[in-house]
């Protein structure tokens, strides 16, 4: 056929023109996998924006989103013709003319590309196919992706293509919509919506032309061209936005001059509400939900997923109440404590004088400074002891201050944290998630991230491990110096715990007293007995996950646990010897409310009923036995009705670095940990620093806001009684009190009953000078 064409460049022509037809439906039918995937019909009828997912509390109140594009869509109507104006004028001024490609405006476009004016001929529809179909984007890519000028080509004939296919589905008007739903306005705004609340707090449908023509002109370069960050370049580009529309007649002159002789006019105090959303729960969800989001092909941020949490919201709004109420009281005895002085501090209380530098050394920006500076320390210095302007938090509300990044690091070093942790363990739900004291400055979770040495709240797993193993609650040891040999890596070593106060009394105490009283000689006795590496084989059968080293101190808590961990090994003992995994999202639908799956409680037997039920008697020796660590819970009266039982353990690493309390009532288990995220900083004595006087307030504030609500759920009572026959000996014979540990005689009280408090709190446990010393993070 071609040889009938004698003239040769018309043959030329037609089969350029045929190479060119082939060339576009081998781009269609992505052939041979060189093109990559082209959006068909079903998808341009039906497209698929990224939609946030959105994450609830247990009775439906909306505490999170994740999301990549914080977008608000918006109807045509809505919008204000100023937009639709400035939008078409500037950015595609034949849209009404063209079917989806301007072939006119392409060839004006390589033209001034040649001549060295660089300009766009992409078209509106064009544009609209690269941002809503991805149609650059890795998904979307085949093998012709990595020849450098066929990508460019292959980009430019999938968004022609799918620019045609736009135009055969949509109107004008509604081309323009998803246009201006889908265009990025940077910062992370995306839509026209999110745009004018952003920088003008209007809606789309207030703003006049100067305004339209601000947000339009940002299109073409959304940082350069930001009213906020660089007025003087937006302001040029608005007005030339504005002769645009003067141009293809939208304005006419005197219109023009009005609105290019006004000012940029931002309003900038629109509060975008979904980033106040952002919580240590809403990052303790993607966490929870990040292997199942990878096993079933699930984003979070962009499948529209409703994902429902076990968090009570009354209950979470309590316990942040009295994290606010006692960490603010512990902080200003922390201020007073130290006042002027430096608080980080070694082992033997001497001032660590490379504190700030090493605490620079940690940070990004140093080792950007020493490549820069070529390691100059003196022009680092200068970086760091340079004064601005910055928002610092405090417990009176963020404060407006001039730091140095020196200022900064010792400001912030001084300042206490705290992890909370409430869950219900008949049914593994957890109800409370603190992280911390203010997500937006202090984003390291305290409950499942850090991990801290758990001090005399380790206790209960030696205590455990004997009870399972012959011991009894009455079985009964002497409070006596204690040394232990052992091996440690191979190499002899002795450990010789000390009691808190550094006093022995030489009596008598049953199991039960002394883990009450937490005593640290025998506690030490009774892991010798039982063994420590079959403690630390119970810790992990309990709950704890985190590694243990196994040496003689691990039951006085030398090892560090989480929060978490602690709530969920606490939780086996009152869910009846079950451990369970803590759920912390029942289940998740999609956008329409289809159910995609339910979660399950998973539970495993660990101890005997019998087992379990006498430690929650063991716990309630912290109330009930003379010098009881937990008895500074008598101080909170909104307790103690209607015959209430509480059970619990303190704890406090060695120096007073780590404050702990578990709680525990008949419904709910509650781990509370208090102390400064850099370990060389800390309190000093027991009367400031120990668990009773820094987790312990918290848990007791919490548990009175709980009681006080009728509506809580959650109600006085005593523990449970017996779910098995006791066979083991555990209503022991009253100890003879003396002048040294008290002054009144006490005699035992049922199982079920509350004692009054017996005597004044002794001084609080540590892990000993034995321990293994803390280290730093």
């Amino acid at each position: 056929m071609f040889r009938r064409i004698k003239n040769r460049y018309l043959r030329y022509f037609i089969v350029f023109i045929y190479c060119i037809i082939i060339f576009f439906c081998a781009v269609e039918l992505n052939f041979l996998w060189l093109f990559g995937y082209s959006p068909d019909m079903k998808d341009i009828k039906k497209p698929t924006m990224s939609l946030a997912s959105e994450v609830y509390t247990a009775d439906g109140k909306l505490i999170g989103r994740f999301y990549k594009e914080n977008r608000s869509p918006v109807d045509y109507k809505d919008i204000s013709p100023n937009i639709i104006h400035a939008l078409v004028a500037t950015e595609d001024a034949r849209f009404y003319k063209h079917n989806g490609v301007d072939f006119i405006g392409f060839i004006g476009s390589m033209l001034s590309t040649a001549t060295g004016d660089r300009r766009g001929g992409s078209t509106i529809t064009q544009q609209l196919a690269k941002n809503l179909f991805s149609t650059r984007k890795r998904k979307s890519q085949g093998l012709l992706s990595h020849v450098p000028l066929v990508r460019t080509v292959v980009f430019k004939c999938k968004e022609w293509l799918t620019a045609f296919k736009i135009e055969r589905q949509y109107s004008k008007e509604e081309i323009l919509t998803l246009y201006l739903n889908t265009v990025p306005f940077g910062n992370n705004t995306f839509g026209i919506k999110t745009a004018t609340l952003r920088y003008f707090n209007k809606l789309p449908g207030a703003v006049n032309a100067a305004e339209s023509a601000t947000l339009i002109g940002m299109l073409k370069a959304t940082s350069t061209y930001n009213p906020k960050s660089n007025p003087a370049r937006s302001l040029e580009r608005r007005n030339i936005v504005l002769g645009q529309m003067e141009k293809y007649g939208y304005l006419n002159n005197n219109q023009f001059k009005a609105e290019s002789a006004k000012p940029l006019g931002l309003d900038l105090s629109y509060i975008d509400n979904t980033g106040a959303n952002d919580s240590y729960i809403r990052h303790a969800v993607e966490k929870w939900l990040d292997k199942w989001c990878k096993d079933n092909n699930y984003d979070l941020y962009e499948d529209g997923l409703k994902i429902y949490t076990t968090i009570d919201s009354k209950l979470q709004q309590y316990a942040e109440d009295a994290v606010a109420q006692k960490m603010k009281m512990l902080q200003r005895r922390f201020n007073n404590l130290w006042g002027n002085k430096t608080p980080w501090r070694d082992s033997k209380g001497v001032e660590i004088k490379d504190f700030v530098l090493k605490a620079e050394q940690r940070l990004p920006i140093y080792k950007l400074l020493s490549k820069k500076y070529n390691g100059d320390t003196t022009e680092i210095n200068k970086y760091f002891q340079k004064k601005k302007r910055m928002t610092v938090f405090t417990w009176n509300g963020d404060q407006d201050t001039t730091f140095s990044s020196v200022d900064s690091i010792k400001y912030y070093a001084k300042i206490l944290n705290t992890g909370m942790m409430t869950m219900e363990p008949s049914t593994g739900k957890i109800k409370v998630w603190v992280g911390g004291i203010n997500h937006r400055y202090f984003s390291y979770d305290h409950v499942n991230q850090a991990k801290r040495q758990a001090g005399s709240t380790f206790k209960p797993f030696a205590y455990v491990t004997a009870l399972d193993n012959g011991f009894t609650p009455c079985d009964k040891f002497t409070d006596k110096p204690v040394t232990i040999k052992f091996k440690d890596e191979g190499k002899d070593d002795i450990w010789e715990p000390k009691n808190a106060d550094f006093h022995f009394s030489y009596r008598e105490m049953s199991l039960r007293w002394a883990m009450g009283k937490s005593v640290n000689s025998i506690t030490a006795q009774l892991t010798e007995h039982v063994g420590w590496d079959k403690i630390v084989q119970y810790a992990h059968k309990i709950g704890i996950e985190s590694p243990l080293k196994s040496v003689p101190s691990v039951s006085l808590g030398s090892n560090d646990v989480s929060v978490y961990e602690m709530v969920r090994a606490y939780s086996t003992f009152l869910n009846k010897g079950e451990k369970v995994d803590p759920l912390l999202v029942t289940k998740i639908t999609d956008n329409d409310g289809n159910v995609i799956k339910e979660f399950e409680l998973k539970s495993e037997r660990v101890l005997s009923e019998e087992t379990a039920w006498l430690m929650l008697y063991m716990f309630r020796g912290g109330m009930e036995e003379p010098g009881g660590t937990s008895q500074a819970l008598w101080e909170y009266p909104g307790l103690w009705k209607k015959n209430n039982q509480i059970g619990g353990k303190t704890g406090t690493s060695s120096d007073y670095v780590d404050g702990w309390y578990m709680g525990i009532t008949k419904d709910l288990v509650t781990g509370v940990w208090v102390g400064a995220d850099d370990r060389s900083v800390h309190f000093t004595s027991s009367e400031t620093g120990e668990g009773s006087h820094t987790a312990l307030p918290i848990f007791g504030a919490f548990m009175e806001k709980v009681y006080a609500d009728p509506n809580s759920g959650y109600t006085y009572g005593p523990f449970p009684k017996p779910w098995v026959k006791i066979t083991k000996e555990y209503m022991c014979p009253s100890p003879i009190i003396h002048e040294d540990t008290a002054s009144t005689d006490t005699t035992e009280m049922p199982m079920d009953t509350v004692a009054a408090p017996i005597t004044a709190p002794q001084p609080e446990e540590g892990t000993g000078e034995g321990s293994a010393p803390p280290t730093t993070p």
